[in-house]
């Protein structure tokens, strides 16, 4: 039986990140996309025309209330599901969709397993108050960062499936300005899933080239909320900002951190100002800052109408676990942390505060334009250059592998992929033509870090890029400073940008 549904419709549902399968009124399989085929380690083609019944028997479900999706090899997978029915032109339609949920089953035992432990450990009585919230954060943590890995994958996909449909569409199209809608929509909840991580972010060092004003204004809604209504929110941005290199990632949980003590600060309210600009330290001016040498630098200050605090206070202020707050009111480490964000990324910081007049936290960053780096490298991207190179794409997510697949071969690579990092080495070993190595991080069975430190260990000249949206994850293995690594979602472009920049580079050591 042909499929019924139009070409675009078919693209976009081929492109969820869920299993969807469509019958007729009469119970017929019409459609059926390959996120369905690989749930169920079949065919998709093959189910065309048949009984839905067939396709999807009832099914067994679990302990905790989960359906178990009943595979071609006999074996069950706990799935999240989900049935409509939809009028259509030609009858009735019934819209299954299926999500394969055992890595978040996995997750739930292993933090179940977690608290058992914790509560065997203690005699089930409450820990320190203090070491009680840590270990609730870093829970917390861990959850938000699972969140965004695999929602990352899911955003990846839907930016840059709809960026292929936007491709093909003709300008005058009344379909394009809705899928135009879909892109960015998928961009604000990519901005959002960023967001959530900046409480928990623990993975090393990304660095990359930054305007600190499209940080400062990507993260302001975030700031508002955070500050709450009493407190109104100002920035004041120069206009021609030099670059900085840094962790963006980073530099968020710094700004972060110092508008909550400014928060803390302000209880019946006031004003937030966070200004950016170009600034260039003489010898004797650097000579203030024991860590920095004379040149220029980007100055971020942030400065509220708050309390303030005296001589004594103000020196201390950096010290980790020093608060002047009541016990359970915070940690004494958020300034600590700004402290070691700033001198990690070669600049300096210092405060001044007076009691009754406020406080104001500066950092000083070195301006740097690192040359070559992703986003500059200009016509190697487009069409017209062209490529040789072989890579071997590794993600186990079957939707960002596919899309992965199609970014590249579309610039003109030869693609090879793979699920997982043991058959990867496999094709190495068997094929030994590639070029690059594209690998996620984090991967059931074995790591991406632990895939590259292998890789690169058998093929020394073999280039190796590493991506993810969230690697602080138990069994992951550390990301090393030096190795490249793109974060998801990203775009198209990101990674062509980053595939080019690499290739280009001197081959990676072992992570």
């Amino acid at each position: 039986m042909e499929r019924t549904l139009g070409a675009t419709f078919e693209r976009l549902f081929e492109a969820a990140p869920a299993a969807i399968l469509i019958a007729d009124e009469l119970g017929r399989v019409v459609f059926a996309n390959v996120e369905l085929s690989r749930l169920q380690g079949g065919d998709a083609a093959g189910l065309l025309g048949r009984d839905v019944e067939t396709v999807l028997p009832p099914a067994s479900v679990d302990e905790r209330g989960h359906p178990r999706l009943v595979r071609a090899d006999g074996s069950e997978l706990p799935v999240d599901a989900m049935v409509s029915e939809v009028e259509t032109d030609r009858g009735t339609m019934r819209i299954n969709v299926l999500r394969d949920i055992s890595g978040e089953l996995e997750s739930e035992r292993e933090r179940e397993s977690l608290e058992m432990t914790l509560k065997r450990a203690t005699g089930g009585e409450a820990i320190d108050a203090q070491l009680g919230q840590t270990g609730r954060l870093e829970t917390v943590g861990q959850l938000a960062g699972g969140i965004a890995h695999d929602f990352n994958n899911i955003l990846g996909v839907i930016i840059n499936y709809s960026q292929f449909v936007i491709d093909e569409l003709d300008e005058s199209s009344p379909a394009r300005a809705d899928v135009e809608e879909i892109w960015r929509a998928a961009r604000r909840g990519a901005a959002l899933t960023r967001q959530l991580t900046i409480f928990s972010r623990h993975e090393s060092q990304t660095l990359e080239s930054l305007i600190l004003n499209d940080v400062v204004s990507e993260l302001e809604a975030l700031l508002k909320r955070t500050l709450g209504e009493h407190i109104e929110l100002t920035t004041n941005l120069e206009s021609e900002l030099w670059p900085i290199e840094a962790d963006r990632g980073q530099i968020e949980q710094a700004l972060v951190n110092l508008a909550l003590n400014s928060r803390d600060a302000m209880p019946d309210g006031g004003t937030l100002t966070i200004t950016t600009e170009n600034v260039e330290l003489d010898r004797r001016e650097a000579s203030l800052y024991p860590s920095i040498e004379p040149g220029n630098f980007v100055r971020l200050s942030v400065e509220d109408t708050g309390a303030g605090m005296d001589g004594e206070v103000a020196a201390r202020a950096f010290e980790p676990f020093y608060t002047t707050k009541a016990q359970g009111e915070g940690t004494g480490l958020g300034l600590a942390i700004v402290y070691g964000i700033v001198t990690g990324a070669g600049g300096a910081v210092a405060l001044t505060s007076e009691p009754g007049f406020g406080t104001v936290v500066s950092a000083h960053f070195p301006a740097t334009v690192r040359a070559g780096e992703p986003g500059e490298v200009g016509t190697s991207l487009h069409s017209e250059f062209a490529v040789s190179e072989t890579v071997l794409v590794v993600e186990d997510d079957p939707s960002m592998r596919r899309m992965a697949e199609r970014i590249l071969r579309r610039a003109g690579y030869e693609v090879v992929t793979s699920p997982g990092g043991r058959d990867a080495l496999r094709k190495l070993e068997a094929e030994d033509h590639f070029d690059l190595l594209l690998t996620d991080v984090v991967m059931p069975e074995m790591s991406g870090t632990e895939l590259a430190g292998r890789a690169a260990a058998l093929f020394p000249e073999l280039r190796i890029l590493l991506m993810s949206g969230y690697v602080d994850r138990p069994g992951v293995g550390p990301v090393e400073d030096d190795a490249e690594l793109l974060e998801k979602p990203f775009r198209a472009e990101d990674l062509l940008e980053r595939v080019r920049w690499v290739l280009e580079s001197e081959p990676n050591a072992a992570p």
